[in-house]
């Protein structure tokens, strides 16, 4: 298993880092579109829609992302989508990880069904303005979410004793959620003060908001990275199944790749907009 994860990983990162790095904005934006129409696949999965619905979803949903970049690209442009999509997690996603409604009940599936396609809509939009502010920023914002689930993994395996959501992920801790966030903080003050890479999401909010503010909408974007993958913990609880999908050896779906991401992007967009 740990090899078939490490090779995975390899073969993502010999894509992504490259287009990433080096490839115009158009080529990046493409490759996001793959990603977040898998994601679709996977979402529609989840949400048990039999037959062909899946595929049927996906499809929709690159439509939707296609007719979408008619408003243009960027803050202003994807404004709409940013705004819905921070409203579902800020009020819908803590509500849903309280309440825990059931797939069972058709209003909620289907309210999930509609939800979906904005929230990969403006994941696109996000990480296409994002590259368009620079390589270091686009990677600065993925770092923030990487920081915090590696800080909250590896103090959570040191000092974790309390549960963070015992129904939804037994493994989460409150203490490892707070290393994660104290990770991010401290990378953030260290790339302010060196000046390093800039402009990155870090420099951008200082600038924006001052210090004290910035460590506030870093400490809000750690909170919703947490959010993110504890919501798609819970359907695929609800839905039964271990991983989203088996399309990534040794990391399940696309979607156990970028769940905590999918409120953070949004967020982050309107916080610097």
């Amino acid at each position: 298993m740990l090899k078939t994860r490490v090779i995975t990983a390899i073969v993502l990162l010999a894509v992504f880092l490259p287009v990433t790095l080096f490839a115009p904005v158009g080529a990046f934006g493409a490759l996001i579109a793959f990603v977040v129409v898998f994601a679709a696949w996977e979402w529609a999965r989840l949400l048990k829609l039999g037959g062909a619905g899946p595929v049927i979803y996906a499809l929709v949903a690159a439509v939707a992302l296609v007719a979408s970049t008619r408003l243009g690209i960027g803050v202003e442009g994807a404004r709409p989508f940013y705004q819905a999509a921070a409203i579902f997690w800020v009020i819908a996603g803590p509500f849903v990880l309280l309440r825990k409604p059931t797939l069972a009940q058709g209003a909620w599936r289907s309210f999930l069904f509609l939800a979906g396609i904005v929230i990969f809509v403006a994941c696109w939009h996000a990480l296409v303005a994002a590259r368009m502010h620079g390589v270091p920023f686009v990677l600065s914002l993925l770092l923030l979410v990487w920081l915090a689930d590696i800080g909250a993994y590896f103090s959570g395996k040191a000092f974790g004793k309390h549960k963070l959501a015992p129904a939804i992920s037994p493994g989460k801790t409150w203490e490892g959620a707070i290393g994660g966030w104290l990770v991010v903080i401290i990378v953030a003050l260290a790339a302010v003060v060196s000046h390093a890479f800039e402009p990155t999401l870090y420099s951008g909010l200082w600038a924006q908001w001052g210090a004290l503010r910035a460590l506030l909408a870093l400490t809000l974007l750690v909170v919703f990275s947490v959010v993110g993958d504890l919501f798609e913990s819970m359907m695929k609880r609800q839905a039964g199944v271990k991983d989203s999908s088996g399309l990534l050896p040794g990391h399940g779906g696309v979607l156990d790749r970028i769940d905590a991401l999918l409120p953070v992007l949004p967020i982050a967009m309107l916080l610097l907009g």
